[in-house]
């Protein structure tokens, strides 16, 4: 018999994409909704891709693998799994140049007032025709430009920044000795370290207990006054709450969030009410996108056949690739 590989959420246009990844010698299941899988689908796949919510996590009996969209896993109960004797994988190659690009493109949005500039002039096209006005701008050859979280999209945003003629530092302990001459760049042994020293600052972490808030009130009085942070990552990884009393005081200048703590923005908090008020202290200095950094057409589908060829191949031939809960793994009676 065929192994079976469930869908449990994926959208009807991107099925030839899953398909074709995945290869002969599967039965593929489909379903763009977690409601139209039935309790045997659950119970009798081999693999889930896509996604899994606590709640049909007991259905499943046959399962083997699960590999979920994305790179971030902060949402799955991975010990869960583990016990179940169920490994669990992510797509950590999906979306990389992508996210680092918009690390990038918020920054130079700020560093020279793009938005603010085009914002100005909508409301008075010719009296604020005065290109000499920069409120953020500066020669990024002569900025540092600070990365907390060397992994893979940290790596992409430090050769990007490199590129024009930045000096790069990281704080990344995981990161192994010598790293940095391996790309080039420096060192700093502590986030304090490194925000000192740091006219922009790109965080690029996984969303763990060890970074939950770890942009916050600390770092922020370490930071270099007047520095822009750009957070690409996860949204709980900075305390907004911390950032809104450090835009406040002018410890940072700007800051460009594509990550939230919650999402949708939630209005009360200070720093989101801020800027949707458009208050006047505030006004060009938080640009906010939609946890949009990782989309282009080209990641969406890298996402999806990355996840099938995952789940594929470790049902053909047992290689597992991206798992994230080793540690919780028990073997299957």
């Amino acid at each position: 018999m065929a192994m079976r590989i469930l869908w449990p959420n994926l959208p009807a246009q991107l099925v030839p994409v899953a398909t074709e990844a995945v290869g002969s010698g599967f039965e593929t299941e489909f379903h763009e909704k977690f409601d139209d899988v039935t309790d045997d689908q659950w119970a009798n796949a081999d693999a889930v891709v896509g996604g899994c919510p606590p709640q049909y996590i007991d259905k499943l009996r046959n399962c083997r693998i699960f590999v979920k969209y994305g790179v971030g896993y902060d949402d799955v109960d991975i010990e869960r799994f583990g016990k179940l004797g169920i490994p669990v994988c992510n797509v950590p190659d999906y979306g990389t140049r992508e996210v680092a690009d918009h690390a990038i493109a918020l920054m130079m949005t700020l560093a020279k007032s793009v938005a603010y500039h085009d914002q100005e002039l909508r409301a008075d096209l010719k009296g604020n025709w005065r290109p000499a006005h920069n409120p953020f701008g500066r020669r990024l050859s002569v900025c540092t430009y600070g990365v907390v979280g060397m992994g893979r999209i940290g790596t992409a945003a430090a050769r990007r920044a490199k590129a024009f003629d930045m000096d790069v530092v990281f704080y990344d302990p995981y990161q192994p000795n010598g790293y940095q001459f391996a790309i080039g760049v420096r060192r700093a042994d502590s986030l304090a370290e490194l925000m000192g020293q740091c006219d922009f600052v790109s965080v690029h972490t996984p969303l763990t207990a060890e970074t939950r808030g770890l942009i916050g009130a600390e770092a922020f009085a370490a930071a270099k006054k007047g520095m822009i942070l750009i957070n690409t990552a996860r949204g709980p990884v900075v305390d907004v709450d911390a950032l809104y009393d450090a835009m406040k005081d002018g410890t940072v200048l700007a800051a460009g969030l594509d990550v939230l703590p919650e999402e949708p923005a939630n209005v009360q908090r200070r720093l989101i009410a801020a800027w949707q008020n458009n208050e006047d202290w505030i006004r060009h200095r938080l640009l906010l996108t939609p946890h949009s950094a990782f989309y282009t057409p080209e990641s969406l589908r890298d996402n999806r056949a990355f996840a099938a060829r995952t789940a594929a191949r470790f049902l053909r031939d047992g290689r597992l690739e991206n798992c994230v809960n080793r540690q919780f793994l028990v073997a299957k009676g």
